[in-house]
């Protein structure tokens, strides 16, 4: 399997790693937006600039797009659909619908095939909700997300004028979870289950209260959860945020019997050293199930909800009876 990488950042060096643990994968370049001579891969990996992509039609089995779900993948993604199968992370839950259906307009007219929002939420997170409400139709579905650094936040800040850079960390609310885990099933809204905390450099002269008031009204980032924002400097920002790490979990909790008298939880965790190499393995994975499904002839957009499981790993299903049974 070929794959090739259009852009650079956090996800796109996770990619380029999860590629070297993977024997049948094969990368084929790094194509980036700024200037190829500044981009330093981590391996010996090709660098191209994005305009060469093209380049590279009949090269590449599956291009994974890395880029910001609030501006750049919804048009990105789209774009390069047109000459290549992608796969990208996009991320903003309410738009997902939105995103899908155009990317797969646009993959059914070139004869390619996508796959949108691939990682580990949405992506694994996905999954698991759709299991464990077939499994248990009688229930409710939470998730939390945190304490940890969240991608796509951060990058909508640092898209902000006057943000040098910024990180935002999720964190889940303890009420919130202790009544989730005692199996109360409780009505909570958005921001009853989790806060933003937000950590910003921003240049010599910005306007810190309109930068706090434009991330604190973002629509689907912000606006609905109690945001703090501390504007800290380059130096304390270095010392203090430049890990990745995230942790979350998703649980259903329903009923079975006659008079619903018996109560199950289902949960799926997850515990993160980096965030974005953990969901660029997650990409890698699927784009294997996506050239497997391309193969049988599919075109337009597909998501993680789509995929067949056998199809995730390179073993023979009857190593997989024997071994994952």
């Amino acid at each position: 399997m070929k794959i090739g990488i259009y852009g650079y950042g956090n996800i796109g060096k996770g990619v380029e790693c999860a590629c070297r643990q993977n024997k049948d994968i094969e990368l084929i370049g790094i194509f980036t937006r700024r200037d190829k001579s500044t981009v330093k891969p981590i391996f010996d990996t090709k660098v191209y600039s994005a305009s060469e992509v093209k380049d590279f039609k009949d090269k590449i089995d599956v291009l994974v797009v890395c880029g910001g779900s609030a501006t750049e993948l919804p048009t990105m993604t789209v774009d390069l659909a047109r000459d290549f199968n992608v796969i990208d992370t996009f991320d903003t839950h309410a738009n997902i619908l939105e995103h899908f259906n155009n990317v797969d307009k646009v993959t059914k007219e070139s004869n390619h095939i996508a796959m949108i929002s691939c990682g580990w939420d949405p992506g694994m997170f996905s999954l698991n909700r759709l299991y464990a409400s077939a499994i248990l139709p009688e229930g409710k579905d939470y998730t939390f997300w945190g304490r940890g650094i969240s991608q796509g936040h951060s990058d909508a800040i640092r898209r902000i004028e006057g943000v040098v850079d910024a990180k935002q960390y999720t964190v889940p609310i303890d009420a919130a979870v202790a009544k989730v885990k005692n199996g109360e099933m409780p009505e909570l809204s958005v921001r009853e289950k989790h806060k933003r905390e937000c950590y910003v450099v921003v240049a010599d002269g910005a306007d810190k209260e309109k930068i706090e008031k434009e991330i604190k009204t973002m629509p689907h980032y912000f606006d609905e959860y109690d945001t703090e924002v501390n504007f800290i400097s380059m130096e304390e920002f270095r010392k203090d945020h430049m890990g990745m790490p995230h942790a979350g979990f998703v649980s259903r909790t329903g009923f079975t019997g006659k008079d619903k008298e018996h109560k199950h939880t289902v949960t799926y965790s997850l515990s993160l050293d980096s965030n974005p190499e953990f969901t660029a393995s997650v990409v890698v994975a699927f784009a294997r199930a996506l050239c497997k499904e391309k193969a049988r002839g599919t075109t337009g957009c597909l998501t993680t909800l789509d995929i067949r499981p056998r199809d995730l790993v390179t073993e023979d299903y009857n190593e997989l009876l024997k071994h994952m049974m």
